[in-house]
This record gives C-alpha cells, structure tokens and sequence, in this order.
C-alpha cells in the first residue's frame, strides 16, 4: 500500500507546483477530462496544482499524469483517498452502488459481488456477445455505409439485454442510451462546477436528471420484477445479483441495492463498451493489414458461431483491444478526495484536496510510449508488454478500486470484435475519431465506414 510514510515526513515534502495557465484556460480545459490533464501536463510537469477559489468555496485540485503519482493514488486504499463530488452526485441521481459508495459501504458490496465477476464465471454472461455481433453485422447492406458509434451501440444494448438481464433491449434504447446520457452529464458538470446551486433548487438541468434517473431506475426495477415473478426468465447477472451473500455475514442484496447495482452494469455494459468497440473497428478499418491478420486469427478457429471458450485463440484481438482501450479509455480521469495529507510523486497533498489521475494523458504519454499515438496492437504482445509500467496502463482503474467487470468486458469486446470482423470487412471514411467526456469517453461526432459483407457459414 502506498502512502505510508509518516505524517511528519509527509510534512516537509513541498506542494505541487501551481499550474501557470491562465484561469479561463484551466476553467475549459478541467472539464476536458481527456484533453484536458495533457494541458495542464504540458503546462505544468506531472504534478501541478490547481487553484479556482478559496478553500472553503472549492478545494485545490491536483492533477497527476505520471506512473507514479497514479500508484500512489490509486493505489492507496480509499479510507485514504475517498470518492469525490463526482461521485455523491451519482449517488443522489441513482442511489448506492458499488462505483459510487464510500470505503465503509463498498467493503461489504465489493466482497459479495466480487465472485460473480470472475473469469470464470463471466463466461456465463458472455455467450450471447457473438451471437448479438453477428445479427448487427448481418443487418447490413454489403458496401452499405454506417456510423460505427450508433451501430456499436445497438450491439452493445442487445448484447445486454440477452446476456445479462434476460430482455430485449432492442425497443427500449429511449429507455437507456438518452437518459443514461442526461444524467452522467449532469453528474459531471454539477461535480466539476467551483460553484454549485444548492441541490434542493430545481434547476431545469436538475429536473432532467432526476427525470432521466427515475427512468433508469424503473427499468432495472421492471427488469428485477421480471425474475422475481417468473424463474424461466433468462438473466444470469439479475439471478446471480438475487443469489448473492457477503461470504463473511452471510447477507444479501436488498432489492433496491439489485436495482442500483443493475443501472452502473447497464450503463458500464452499454456505453463505455461501444466507445471501445467503435474505436476498435475505426482503427481496423484505417489499418487493413491489422485487420486482415486479426480475421485470419478469428478463421482458423473453424466455421462456427464464437464461445467464450475461444477467448485464448484469440491472442491478436485482446491486443487489438489493449491499444483500443489505451488510446481511447473509457474513464479519461480518475478522481479522488485525500482525507489526510499524502504523497504524489514526491509532492505533499493537502487533505481535503481533489486528486486526479489524467489516465487519456498518461496512455498517450510521448515520454512513456514510444510512438505514443500511433495505433500499434503488438505493443500488448507478450514479450513487449512485459515492458510496459503496472501504472502507465490504466483503463479498468487499479488498486482496490480496479473495474469488477473487467473481465466481463475484455470477453463480451473480444467476441464481438472478431465475430464482425469474421462477417464484415471494415473501410473507415474519416479520418479522426473525435472524442467527448459528458463522463465517460464517447464519440463526439458519426463514425462513418463503409462495408462489405463476407460469406461466412456458422454453425
């Protein structure tokens, strides 16, 4: 564990230095969280220190882009450096789950749900992910053109719906995408603002949210109902939620701690999985040799529908997937409160202070990464990927709080990847892949490709 040098060495370490932009600049560029730390990096080194206003209106905020400073961050327990503003917004928007709860509440939920997420038992959840890529793929009309983003979201949704929560997602989009997008947007902006309005006033924004959120919360209470009613309803993660005990006390989740915990899936298991899968397919349809080799790996597998099972033959598209999600994490910052004074890479920060981790920043590192935003899958071979810093590559999180689903979302990416990838050939038409941080990573603008289906025969 990090952090455990005495408080009174601690003490004598100086503070970070104050970044030198100017405030209009470091007011636009705090609410980049992609974007936004490599600026005040370039600004200001590794290590710097913010300032917006008095203490007592907002703390002082320090922002770490190196591989240190993120393991002395992320890496200390969160009695150390707890959850932030960002993240009691959440919390009043969509109730107790384990990405929102402080250390003494996530402890208990952390050890009831960690074992549902195990490689082992992810495989139960992940099947239908090929099956959902390859009816997305086989709706489109060979040399057809199409938005990645969109279409990568429909995969996402069913995917979803069938793997894991035992519906069909298909018609309920207006019932997920848009009001997941509401709220964590309003989350963002309300836990990144140095002034904010009371939470009791009904700001226009507020209502939206609070709108957005009670349809959230409707939905994965129809969804629990469902499988409290009915035991043929096939949903192996709201069962497994059902099933669950703390193995030390033996308790199990409410129904309203179910339906909290099922909008982060929904949200985790929807949006930040179809940035990736976008991005993954932009990068191969700029990048045709990548593309051909992945395929040739996906083939010679046989002539058949993919299964978790395959997940080790397919070595290339989990590297494929590792630069993805390099390039384009799915939380561009990570954000913390220290509740005591602690070390960032040989800086003191204060408690109470508001402490990030630039993740976008530190993976597009050009001190760290040779040829840093070039899209290189072999970089993650396994001989060059023994090279590569436990704390420079960070895109489920590390430490205590590292992403529960990582394993989960690793699977359902690869399977799909590889099963579009097998039925269609990927022409990307534009040349950027724009990005946004509403909250979590998305794409600012239509992914256009263009493609061309392959015959291939499944069994």
């Amino acid at each position: 564990m990090t952090n455990t040098l005495s408080p009174s060495v601690i003490g004598e370490l100086p503070l970070a230095p104050r970044t030198p932009l100017p405030l209009r600049v470091q007011l636009r560029e705090l609410r980049n969280f992609h974007t936004g730390p490599e600026t005040f990096r370039d600004a200001g080194g590794p290590v710097t220190r913010i300032k917006l206003a008095p203490s007592w209106m907002m703390p002082e905020i320090v922002l770490t882009t190196s591989p240190r400073g993120a393991h002395d961050v992320l890496g200390t327990s969160d009695a150390i450096v707890e959850r932030n503003a960002i993240h009691h917004e959440m919390r009043s928007m969509i109730g107790a789950n384990l990405f929102d709860v402080p250390h003494e509440e996530w402890l208990p939920r952390r050890r009831l749900l960690q074992p549902l997420f195990t490689k082992k038992h992810v495989r139960d959840f992940g099947g239908p992910m090929a099956e959902a890529a390859e009816t997305i793929a086989a709706s489109w009309r060979s040399d057809a053109e199409i938005d990645l983003d969109v279409q990568c979201r429909k995969l996402t949704l069913r995917a979803l719906g069938r793997s894991v929560l035992g519906l069909d997602l298909d018609e309920q989009v207006d019932r997920i995408a848009k009001p997941l997008q509401v709220m964590l947007a309003y989350v963002a902006d309300r836990g990144t603002r140095p002034v904010r309005m009371p939470s009791w006033v009904p700001t226009p924004a507020r209502r939206r949210a609070k709108a957005a959120s009670a349809q959230l919360r409707d939905l994965a209470s129809d969804v629990l109902a469902a499988c409290r009613q009915h035991a043929d309803v096939d949903a192996p993660l709201v069962r497994a939620l059902i099933d669950a005990r703390d193995p030390s006390t033996g308790k199990a989740l409410s129904d309203d701690d179910i339906r909290d915990e099922l909008i982060v899936f929904m949200g985790a298991g929807h949006d930040t999985t179809a940035t990736t899968m976008a991005y993954a397919l932009w990068q191969l349809g700029r990048n045709p040799a990548q593309q051909d080799r992945l395929r040739a790996e996906v083939e010679a597998t046989g002539d058949r529908r993919l299964t978790p099972d395959d997940l080790s033959c397919l070595p290339y598209t989990v590297q494929v997937l590792h630069e993805a999600l390099r390039l384009c994490p799915p939380g561009a910052m990570n954000g913390r409160v220290a509740m005591q004074d602690i070390e960032v890479d040989g800086y003191r920060v204060a408690a109470g202070s508001f402490v990030a981790v630039g993740v976008y920043a530190l993976q597009r590192d050009p001190a760290l990464w040779e040829r840093a935003t070039e899209f290189d899958p072999d970089r993650f071979a396994p001989e060059s990927a023994k090279q590569i810093d436990r704390w420079q590559y960070l895109p489920f999180g590390a430490g205590p709080r590292t992403c529960v689903g990582d394993h989960f979302a690793m699977l359902e990416l690869a399977l799909a990847l590889a099963t579009i990838v097998q039925h269609s050939t990927i022409q990307s038409l534009d040349p950027d892949f724009p990005m946004a941080t509403p909250f979590t990573t998305v794409a600012a603008a239509p992914i256009r490709a263009r493609v061309t289906r392959r015959q291939v025969m499944t069994v």
